[in-house]
């Protein structure tokens, strides 16, 4: 097992990429604990992993992201219980879609608060215990819209790019504690937002892509699976597309 007794911290994990990331991690060992953005999506999500098999060890918790003091209750919590956290994957994140001159204040700061303002606080939240111990790995959720950028709603590509940044920035900072930092980015991926999509939209994705299919989920976890284990261990500061697309 990749992950055996590793204690990590997924957000955003009750469903699409990072339910799949939490379920990669389980079956890879690790011991998990959840974020949800409400107690009863936590609680929903830890049970139905439950139901999947009973000998995974998962648990969730719900802090605000976007406020330090709860993130930093919530994951002190988690490490007086496991007395340690080895893994922290940032995968919480929101988007809205609409033109640049519809774009209101209020949008552009929800989205920057949720994708990077809450990077921010969780890492910070964990990043003095890692130090400590002289070992740990964080993990950041990006996007292939943070290298090609979107049409439409203009703060989603703005927070991935800048994810991209601080993983690379803390990667440095962080190195010399034995700290590895990396962000993965997913291209289009077969979660319920894609499936709600209209086919014909979808097809000109699919055509454009060299593999002639969109991503799974698990494909995607895979990734964050690997750099988050000891496979990885010379590998940060690295931002690894995961989107199916051929490059130079």
């Amino acid at each position: 097992m990749l992950l055996k007794d590793k204690v990590a911290i997924v957000t955003g994990g009750t469903r699409g990429i990072g339910y799949a990331i939490v379920k990669e991690f389980l079956r890879e060992g690790a011991i998990v604990v959840l974020c949800g953005s409400r107690p009863e999506t936590a609680d929903k999500a830890v049970k139905a992993l439950k139901a999947e098999n009973d000998d995974w060890s998962v648990s969730g918790i719900s802090p605000d992201l976007t406020d330090y003091a709860s993130v930093k209750a919530a994951f002190d919590g988690v490490e007086k219980q496991f007395g340690r956290i080895d893994v922290l994957v940032n995968n919480a994140g929101m988007s809205a879609k609409e033109p640049f001159n519809t774009y209101t204040e209020a949008m552009f700061d929800s989205v920057m608060d949720l994708n990077l303002k809450a990077v921010y606080n969780c890492c910070r939240a964990v990043t003095d215990g890692m130090q400590a111990r002289r070992s740990g790995c964080i993990l950041n959720t990006s996007s292939m819209v943070s290298i090609y950028g979107q049409p439409s709603g203009i703060a989603y590509p703005t927070s991935k790019f800048a994810v991209n940044g601080f993983t690379l920035s803390l990667a440095r900072e962080l190195g010399p504690y034995g700290i590895r930092v990396n962000a993965v980015a997913p291209g289009v991926t077969n979660t319920d937002m894609m499936k709600a999509v209209p086919k014909q939209y979808i097809e000109p994705l699919v055509n454009s892509i060299p593999l002639r299919r969109i991503g799974e989920p698990e494909e995607v976890a895979n990734a964050f699976v690997f750099l988050a284990s000891d496979k990885a261990s010379y590998i940060t500061g690295v931002v690894l597309s995961v989107d199916g697309l051929a490059r130079n």
